[in-house]
């Protein structure tokens, strides 16, 4: 009786079950990844009336120290006004865009429930070209009446910023290559918002330093906004707020070393006002 050695086939058993296996968990973790974001993720951002008081409130200790005169302010070194609870910009004619706009924005969104009065609505550009412009008239009846629309807008203004937050996620997915990268924003996106303190956390930070996705908002290559806090954030650090305290911290600290000019007196301001989101 003649007896035939399966070598060919323990070879092929051998040299394929790897692969096999590797690609049955390749395709399991990528799927069971999947149910996990449409379970346990949630899609949209969801705050009660009461919650977006508390994040208006303390946004505003943040950006205006609770003083009104702070709605309407031109800082020093800036090439535009800020305007309203989240100093939203608002660029002179003529004045180049490196940061995202955003006053004309929230205009737009206010008018949607209330009427925008007629001396506003037909203003394009802010009536003020310089900071010493600004100054000169910084009694007048536009800059009074602009002052008072802001006060008694608040609500709105605070409501704008969580949906710019909302808006913010998928214009940073959108900006990254790397999917495991998008991944690991994604996720860190809402293990931060999942926590006591996250929704303020981002978006008081995304209203502060912006998204992160214009190639305007570089100091040699090196970004600041939300989408760089998120990436470099360690994956190591059992609590998220820390962890987004600790890399938002480093962003800061980074973009002065880079900064064309010396911006080392907000620094500390800027920190101070990071550690309030562990308070």
């Amino acid at each position: 009786m003649q007896h035939h050695k399966p070598i060919k086939r323990l070879n092929i058993k051998l040299s394929t079950t790897p692969i096999l296996w590797m690609t049955f968990f390749t395709v399991t973790f990528f799927a069971f990844n999947h149910i996990v974001q449409l379970y346990v993720e949630p899609r949209e951002i969801h705050i009660s009336k009461q919650q977006a008081r508390e994040i208006g409130n303390k946004i505003w200790r943040n950006e205006g120290n609770n003083d009104n005169k702070n709605l309407v302010i031109w800082h020093e070194g800036e090439a535009f006004p800020s305007l309203g609870l989240g100093h939203f910009i608002w660029y002179p004619a003529g004045v180049e865009h490196r940061y995202t706009e955003t006053f004309p924005d929230l205009i737009q969104y206010i008018s949607q429930t209330r009427e925008i009065p007629t001396w506003l609505k037909q203003q394009k550009t802010p009536p003020w070209t310089t900071r010493k412009d600004f100054y000169d008239k910084l009694n007048s009846d536009f800059t009074r009446k602009l002052r008072h629309f802001l006060q008694d807008t608040m609500a709105e203004q605070t409501q704008f910023i969580v949906l710019r937050l909302e808006a913010a996620l998928p214009k940073m997915l959108k900006a990254i290559k790397n999917g495991f990268t998008r991944q690991a924003v994604r996720t860190n996106f809402y293990h931060v918002a999942n926590q006591k303190n996250g929704i303020y956390a981002l978006v008081d930070y995304v209203n502060f330093k912006g998204e992160g996705v214009l190639s305007s908002e570089r100091y040699n290559n090196q970004g600041w906004g939300l989408l760089q806090v998120l990436e470099h954030m360690d994956k190591n650090q059992r609590d998220p707020l820390r962890a987004f305290v600790d890399s938002a911290s480093q962003r800061l600290i980074r973009r002065v070393a880079n900064a064309p000019q010396d911006e080392s007196k907000w620094l500390p301001l800027w920190l101070k006002r990071i550690q309030s989101y562990l308070d």
